[in-house]
Parts: C-alpha cells; sequence; structure tokens
C-alpha cells in the first residue's frame, strides 16, 4: 500500500472526526431565555418590540432581549424563559 494513501486516509479520518463534534452540539435542544443577553448580542427581536433584528439589544441583560440557551440552563444564568416572561 502507498504510504502517500495511509497518510492521506488517516488525515481524512481525523478532520472527519473533528467535524462531527461541532454538528452533533448543535444537534441539542434550545429555549429562549430572557435578561441573559449582552447589549447588542441578542438574537433577535424584543419582547416590546423596540427592535426587531439581532444584535439590537441596547442594555445588557434587559429582561426585554433574549438569546438561545442550551434547554434547561436558562434559570441557571440568571434569565427567564419565554413561559416566565409571558405567561399564557
Amino acid at each position: 500500500m502507498n504510504p502517500n494513501t495511509v497518510v492521506s486516509a488517516a488525515l481524512a479520518s481525523v478532520l472527519a472526526m473533528g467535524l462531527a463534534g461541532p454538528a452533533a452540539a448543535q444537534d441539542k435542544p434550545k429555549e429562549k431565555c430572557y435578561g441573559v443577553a449582552e447589549a447588542g448580542k441578542n438574537d433577535c427581536a424584543s419582547l416590546s418590540g423596540s427592535h426587531s433584528c439581532a444584535g439590537q439589544a441596547k442594555a445588557t441583560k434587559s429582561m426585554d432581549d433574549w438569546k438561545y440557551v442550551p434547554k434547561g440552563t436558562c434559570k441557571q444564568l440568571g434569565g427567564k424563559t419565554a413561559d416566565e416572561v409571558n405567561p399564557k
């Protein structure tokens, strides 16, 4: 067997494993968490409608702005879930 082929196959395997990790991490369920976004780092529109895009939060940890976090971690971060902020 050609040594270049073996090295190429080994390198391809290592690269493929490195790409599989981040993809698996993105598959975890997420939830909106209000009050944890830094100014300018929110994920989308504000609760009050004062802005409609990501990255427009004016204040850090505003309860009006949210960020996606792994499900079940919002309270640990000091925020509130969408159900807690906007009960039905």
